[in-house]
């Protein structure tokens, strides 16, 4: 069998079985007219997928309304006199401003901190910029002591770092261990 059908050949199969469906819908229904006559008993037989409504979305004025008549129909039920008014909501708070004197002593700490990052940073690359020239220099003088050989460049070799030892505990030595009962 082909791994792939043509779209021919689908539509075809298609085609058959929905004239097979009509065949035998068609045979249904002469099969229920022989149960019972009429064509009430028809429609009862096979009822049509119901269509579903759209939803409305009520506003939030109305449900406000649906709750507050909620509200009065349970105050009446449980004998009260009057449903609690409802607590308005207090009024928001007022937005806190900060101070002129505040906003300068923000600006000076900024200023502060970006004028010590900057020398943080220039101070890096001055200590950059001298490391690579006393490397110069020793190439130099190798360079000299050697007048017939040139002197050959080769990528810095980085230096392992090196891992302090723990000091050595004097401990007793541990007991072996076992994995079957203790003979006594």
């Amino acid at each position: 069998m082909p791994t792939r059908l043509k779209d021919e050949i689908i539509a075809a199969a298609i085609d058959g079985y929905e004239a097979q469906k009509k065949h035998l819908d068609q045979q249904i229904a002469e099969l229920r007219a022989m149960l019972s006559v009429g064509p009430a008993a028809e429609t009862a037989a096979a009822p049509e997928a119901p269509t579903r409504k759209r939803r409305r979305r009520m506003s939030a004025a109305g449900r406000k309304a649906v709750a507050e008549a909620q509200r009065k129909r349970w105050a009446k039920i449980r004998g009260e006199a009057e449903p609690p008014a409802p607590a308005k909501p207090e009024a928001p708070k007022a937005k806190r401003r900060i101070s002129a004197e505040g906003l300068k002593r923000i600006i000076a700490a900024t200023k502060k901190r970006w004028r010590l990052a900057k020398a943080a940073k220039a101070r890096l690359a001055t200590a950059k910029k001298a490391a690579p020239a006393t490397k110069k220099v020793a190439v130099k003088k190798a360079a000299a002591k050697a007048p017939g050989k040139t002197a050959k460049k080769s990528a810095p070799v980085k230096k392992a770092a090196v891992k302090k030892a723990a000091p050595k505990e004097t401990a007793a030595p541990a007991a072996p261990a076992t994995t079957g009962p203790v003979a006594q």
